[in-house]
C-alpha cells in the first residue's frame, strides 16, 4: 500500500511539478527575515544597498523598495554589479554612476571605473547592503562584485550585511576544475570549484575566514564587520525549481532558470571554436550549433559521448533577428548524476574533430589568457592545445572530482544549512 502511495505522489510530482502540486514551500529569503527582525541591524544607520533586478523579497518587491519603505531604515545610496541595478546594461561594458530618477537616490557603479568601490563613494553610509542572486557558478561576477565591495567596507570599518538566497544549482553539486591562484581575476575570485554549491552568503563568511582570500591587511580582514541573514525554509538539496521562487533575470543571457543550468554546461564549452550555445534565442546556454555542421549531425556526435545525465535532441529557434536556428537541445534527464562541467571539456573535444582545425593552437593570447581565467587552469589549456581532438579529459575529471571532493568536506564550516 505504501509503496502504491508512493509511486502515485511520483507520478503526480512528474505530472505537476512539487509547487503546483503543494504550493509554495515556505522560504524566507534573506531579506523577508530582516523583515521579521524589523530591519534592526540597520536602525539608525545610513544605508547602502548593492543590488540589481533579481533583488526582490519573496513576494516579488524590490530589495530597494523594501527598504525605502521601512520607517527605521534610512536608505541613502545603491550601488549597481555588472549589468546595473537594473540589469539593462550588456556584459562587459561599462556602467556610469547615474542619479536614479525612479528613487532620486545616487547609483555608483561597480562595474565601470571602478571594481572595489572607493573611499568616496563609501563615505556618506555606514553599513552596506548586498542581495545581489547568484547562479552557482564561479565565472559569473556578482560573488566577485561582493568580495570587493567587502574589502573596501572592511578597509573603512564600514559594516556588511549580506542578505542570504538560494544557490539555483542547490547546495550539494561540487564540480569541475578549482582555480588556481594565478587565475585570479574579476571571473573568478574565490579558489572554489567552477560549480561550488554555496550559497552567497556562504561564499561570503567563506571569504571573511580564510587568510589571503581578501586583497586587504589580515588585521583588516580579522576585524571587518559581516553580517549574513540566512534564508528560512531552504536546505541544500533544493535546486531552483523546488523554492517554487519567480525566477528574476539575473542578466540579459539569464531570463530563466534553464539558463542557469546551462551556464555551467556550455559557457566554457563555447569559448574558443566554432560551437554556439544559443544566446539570442529562447534557449540560452541549452542550444547548441556548429557552424557548417547540421542539427542532426551535432546530436549523433553529442549522444556518442554518453554523458551521465544528459541527453540531446534536435530543436528549431529563433534568433534575435528573427532567423530561424536548428541545433542539439541540452536535456538534463538526471540531475543527482550529472557533472555540469563535463560537457563543456567534449564540447572543445568535438569542435576540433568537427572543424578539421585546432582552434586552441590557432587562439590569441589574449584568447588563452581570458580562457584559462574561466576554467581556472593551465593544464586543460595545454592538453587542448597539444593534443586537439586526441585530447582526453578523463584523467582530469578524475582529478578534479578529488578536488571537488576535498573542497566539498572542508567548507561545511561555512555551511549555513544542513
Amino acid at each position: 500500500m505504501r509503496k502504491a502511495a508512493a509511486a502515485l505522489t511520483l507520478f503526480f510530482i512528474a505530472m505537476f511539478g512539487a509547487c503546483g502540486l503543494w504550493g509554495a514551500p515556505k522560504i524566507k529569503l534573506g531579506i523577508d527575515v530582516l523583515e521579521d527582525m524589523n530591519f534592526a541591524p540597520l536602525a539608525g544607520k545610513r544605508v547602502g544597498l548593492l543590488t540589481h533586478p533579481a533583488g526582490v523579497n519573496g513576494a516579488g518587491l524590490s530589495t530597494i523598495d523594501v527598504l525605502r519603505r521601512a520607517r527605521n531604515v534610512r536608505l541613502v545610496a545603491l550601488y549597481g554589479p555588472e549589468h546595473g541595478i537594473y540589469g539593462n546594461e550588456k556584459a562587459n561594458v561599462p556602467v556610469e554612476n547615474v542619479i536614479d530618477k525612479r528613487t532620486g537616490l545616487p547609483v555608483f557603479s561597480l562595474y565601470g571605473k571602478y571594481r572595489k568601490p572607493s573611499a568616496e563613494m563609501l563615505k556618506n553610509i555606514d553599513v552596506l547592503v548586498i542581495d545581489l542572486q547568484d547562479i552557482g557558478t564561479r565565472s559569473y561576477t556578482y560573488t566577485s562584485c561582493m568580495l570587493r565591495a567587502m574589502e573596501a567596507c572592511f578597509e573603512l570599518n564600514k559594516q556588511v550585511v549580506v542578505l542570504d538566497r538560494p544557490n539555483p544549482l542547490g547546495g550539494v553539486k561540487v564540480d569541475g576544475p578549482m582555480l588556481e591562484e594565478q587565475f585570479k581575476s574579476y571571473v573568478g575570485l574565490f579558489k572554489v570549484p567552477y560549480v561550488h554549491g554555496l550559497t552567497i552568503g556562504e561564499l561570503a563568511k567563506m571569504a571573511k575566514a580564510t587568510p589571503g582570500a581578501m586583497e586587504i591587511t589580515s588585521k583588516q580582514q580579522i576585524a571587518g564587520r559581516l553580517l549574513v541573514i540566512p534564508m528560512k525554509g531552504w536546505t541544500r538539496a533544493m535546486t531552483w525549481e523546488y523554492t517554487c521562487l519567480k525566477w528574476v533575470p539575473t542578466s540579459p543571457a539569464i531570463p530563466a532558470y534553464s539558463a542557469v543550468l546551462g551556464y555551467p554546461m556550455t559557457g566554457l564549452g563555447c569559448q574558443i571554436g566554432d560551437f554556439q550555445h544559443g544566446y539570442g534565442t529562447q534557449y540560452p546556454f541549452r542550444l547548441l550549433t556548429f557552424k557548417g555542421r547540421s542539427a542532426d549531425e551535432l546530436v549523433i556526435a553529442l549522444n556518442q559521448k554518453k554523458i551521465p545525465g544528459l541527453a540531446f535532441r534536435k530543436v528549431q529557434a529563433k534568433n534575435s533577428s528573427g532567423k530561424a536556428v536548428e541545433g542539439a537541445y541540452v536535456m538534463v534527464t538526471n540531475y543527482e548524476i550529472l557533472k555540469p562541467t563535463r560537457l563543456d571539456f567534449y564540447l572543445m573535444q568535438l569542435a576540433c574533430e568537427l572543424s578539421g582545425v585546432n582552434p586552441f593552437a590557432r587562439a590569441s593570447e589574449a584568447d588563452a589568457s581570458l580562457f584559462n581565467k574561466h576554467v581556472g587552469s593551465s593544464s586543460w589549456w595545454k592538453e587542448i592545445k597539444t593534443r586537439g581532438k586526441y585530447a582526453n579529459p578523463a584523467p582530469f575529471f578524475v582529478r578534479w572530482d578529488a578536488e571537488c571532493a576535498k573542497f566539498r568536506e572542508s567548507s561545511k564550516k561555512f555551511w549555513l544549512y544542513q
